[in-house]
């Protein structure tokens, strides 16, 4: 019987994929992700479909309908499947469907791993799809550290907290890139990020 996989592949380097994982992706019919997920799989012989900003709920429809022809299709979800990825998108298209999860190591993991940060105190929050949204001010003064994954530009996120009444010495940092060679940990403040320039793989920590 054919089966929808949503295979979490972590941060972005192949160093963080499972084997789970591994195995997953490469015993199915079509993988379905972003260019730089497929191209943790540069072995895969079968089809594949990528996933772009503006074709998303096109390909999700997509993967379900080649399901209900009988092949067997897994999408790469960046990191975690169940936080900001593949996950609810697809569960709120067809919720019936055989559909197994594959968790992968998420980029919010790796940031507390990396400023060695128990995770388990601190505020987890994604703005993805969502800009600068007043929905942080109920977290950034509730006394724990807010990990966030912003919509776009961290410096950008960082004036909004400031013109949102947040003080501009408050200490935060930018992990951005995490798991690539080119990887960059900044700690500063959130005046001195302000007027920083970041790519758009970034998580940002304000304590």
């Amino acid at each position: 019987m054919s089966k929808l996989y949503l295979v979490g592949i972590g941060p972005g380097s192949s160093d963080y994929l499972t084997k789970a994982a591994i195995e997953c992706a490469n015993s199915v019919d079509v993988l379905v992700g972003s260019q730089r997920a497929l191209d943790l799989f540069p072995g895969f012989a079968g089809e594949t479909l990528v996933l772009r900003a503006r074709n998303m709920d096109e390909m999700m429809k997509k993967s379900i309908s080649l399901v209900d022809e009988g092949r067997n299709v897994a999408i790469l979800s960046t990191g975690d499947p169940g936080f900001s990825g593949v996950l609810k998108p697809i569960l709120k298209l067809q919720e019936d469907l055989d559909l197994e999860v594959i968790p992968g190591i998420s980029s919010l993991q790796l940031a507390a791993a990396r400023l060695q940060l128990p995770w388990d105190e601190i505020n987890l929050l994604t703005l993805h799809g969502k800009g600068n949204s007043q929905v942080i001010l109920d977290y950034v003064d509730n006394g724990k550290p807010t990990m966030v994954l912003p919509d776009f530009r961290v410096e950008k996120l960082a004036q909004f907290l400031i013109d949102e009444g947040t003080n501009p010495e408050r200490k935060v940092s930018v992990c951005e890139r995490l798991s690539y060679p080119d990887e960059r940990i900044v700690t500063g403040n959130l005046r001195e990020i302000a007027y920083m320039e970041f790519s758009y793989l970034c998580v940002m920590v304000v304590y």
